[in-house]
């Protein structure tokens, strides 16, 4: 077998040999440090020895990363609940795959950390301080996690730098509107626990096949496209959504759409209102997550019925 390579598991025999016994620092970022949390040895990617690739440093109390930079060849690395505000020395770390720094006190991406990241899939940076999204970038990226920031746009989601972008979490920010999401690969967003008033720009999302938009502020759904030609689950339990006429936009989903949950909306008092639904959606499995009755596809089909005959006796 090759030699082990430079980024693998220190022991106290190494660090006596240095002459000094290296202790951790609350803070700072030590060999030793490091050395305990490495596990997984593989091949490196150039196949010419082995090294360790999964680190893991959550809860350390670190501040400071540093000496994470010559670890080059780290593929998994859990950073999540440290003090750590900047993220510039993963920029070395060009073979990572999965990287998650959830719960830090990150408020911006200076230096570019992820630019040359390009085989990174999995990313979460959730519960931190960001507002804005400048910096992002993930050509490799499946999975993005941003819950819990306080992000006010996304107007930097584009297609060019997150053309594999599969699942994007923006729960618990401050977005307004769902502007700004250019992905159209993505397959599943969720927008829960926002402030978002409008449904904009979703045309752009062809291939989406669930919107989660749970505890906003809509009161109605203007904004879904028939561009939207996969859509399979809608949720927008608990906004503000009263008159039934606002509906109608699910008619430009209705050859998809599977399950719509509705319930905490003003609209939900009604008594009449699954089959209000059912009317306009006819293919719909669940509402509100309960399978939809034989019974109630019946008086939906009947009702259909009756406003067709309605159309025709009409001068």
């Amino acid at each position: 077998m090759s030699d082990v390579d430079e980024d693998t598991v220190m022991s106290e025999v190494d660090v006596e040999e240095d002459g000094v016994e290296e202790l951790e620092k609350v803070g700072n970022l030590t060999r030793k440090t490091i050395g305990e949390g490495l596990s997984l040895m593989c091949r490196t990617a150039n196949g010419l020895g082995h090294a360790f690739v999964k680190l893991d440093l959550k809860d350390k109390r670190l501040n400071d990363i540093a000496a994470i930079s010559s670890y080059v060849h780290v593929r998994f690395l859990d950073l999540s609940s440290n003090h750590l505000t900047v993220l510039t020395p993963l920029a070395s770390l060009m073979d990572l795959l999965w990287l998650k720094v959830d719960n830090n006190a990150v408020a911006c991406l200076e230096g570019n950390p992820f630019i040359q990241l390009k085989y990174l899939q999995w990313l979460s940076v959730a519960a931190n301080q960001l507002t804005d999204l400048s910096g992002l970038v993930g050509p490799a990226l499946e999975t993005l996690n941003l819950t819990g920031n306080a992000i006010k746009t996304v107007k930097s989601l584009q297609m060019g730098c997150f053309g594999n972008l599969v699942t994007l979490e923006l729960r618990g920010n401050l977005l307004e509107t769902t502007d700004g999401i250019n992905l159209p690969n993505l397959q599943r967003l969720y927008l829960a626990q926002n402030a978002i008033k409008r449904l904009e720009g979703l045309e752009k999302l062809e291939h989406l096949t669930t919107l989660h938009l749970r505890d906003n502020q809509l009161e109605s759904l203007d904004g879904l496209s028939p561009n939207m030609k996969c859509l399979q689950y809608l949720n927008v339990r608990g906004n503000a959504i009263s008159d039934k006429n606002t509906l109608h936009c699910l008619r430009l989903v209705s050859k998809t759409l599977r399950t719509l949950v509705l319930s905490e909306n003003p609209l939900g008092e009604t008594t009449d209102y699954r089959t209000s639904v059912l009317i306009l959606v006819p293919q719909l499995e669940k509402i509100d997550k309960e399978p939809v009755s034989p019974e109630e596809r019946i008086e939906a089909q009947d009702r259909i019925k009756e406003l067709e005959e309605e159309e025709i006796a009409e001068p």
